[in-house]
C-alpha cells in the first residue's frame, strides 16, 4: 500500500514592522495557524487568514515548507 508522502507545511502570520521585509512587529503576537500535511490545505488556510486581515496592510501570513527544512533532498526524491 503506497501512501502519499507527508509534506508538512506551517502557516503563520502577524503584523510586520515594514512592508519591505518579513520581520514581525511583536513575536508574542504571531498567529500560528497550524500544521498541514500538504501544500493545498496549507494554501487554503493561508488564503482564509489573509482574506480576514486584508484591511491591515502590515498584516502578512506565510506558508513555510517544513518538509524542505526537515529533509532538504525530499523534493528531489519525489520528483525522481
Amino acid at each position: 500500500m503506497s501512501e502519499d508522502p507527508q509534506l508538512l507545511h506551517l502557516v503563520l502570520g502577524g503584523e510586520l514592522i515594514d512592508l519591505e521585509g518579513n520581520t514581525f512587529k511583536d513575536l508574542s503576537q504571531v498567529d500560528i495557524v497550524g500544521l498541514f500535511p500538504d501544500y493545498a490545505s496549507a494554501h487554503a488556510a493561508w488564503q482564509a487568514k489573509a482574506q480576514q486581515t486584508v484591511d491591515n496592510a502590515h498584516m502578512r501570513y506565510f506558508v513555510v515548507h517544513l518538509h524542505r527544512l526537515l529533509d532538504p533532498g525530499q523534493d528531489a526524491k519525489i520528483a525522481g
